[in-house]
């Protein structure tokens, strides 16, 4: 396995961590304290925060992926994890808060587009690979 490879596998090793923490704490330290609605937000986060976190993991231990493409899907995932779950996050916890997250409000679709444009990457990437 290349060093690029191996880290992004540490990084999809440590972002599922993460993520695991994040879903226990909605499922278990929000349930009394946000709404139902609040809730299955903030589930909406954990849960493409995985999904993506899952390819990430698929992704560093292909062979077949060129390593250019592994780095952009990174990037791409990595900033549409930031800010489409993260704004999930902050708008769920909204009530909780002591300052205005409204302005989040733009930012989750910016981080849909950027899980978008991964997935396109990847396959671009994977359509014009040449295996020598």
């Amino acid at each position: 396995m290349d060093k690029s490879s191996k880290n992004i596998v540490v990084i999809a090793a440590v972002l599922a961590a993460i993520t695991i923490a994040l879903g226990a704490f909605g499922a278990h330290g929000l349930k009394s304290i946000v709404s139902a609605e609040s809730l299955t937000t903030f589930e909406t986060g954990v849960r493409y925060q995985m999904y993506h976190v899952i390819a990430l993991l698929v992704i560093g231990l292909s062979a077949q992926v060129p390593v250019a493409t592994k780095k952009w899907v990174l990037r791409f995932f990595c900033f549409g994890m930031l800010f489409f779950s993260g704004s999930i996050y902050l708008l769920a916890l909204k009530e909780q808060l002591s300052f205005s997250v409204s302005f989040l409000g733009p930012i989750t679709p910016i981080g849909g587009l950027l899980f978008i444009l991964g997935w396109i990457r990847l396959a671009y990437g994977l359509l014009t690979f040449k295996r020598g």
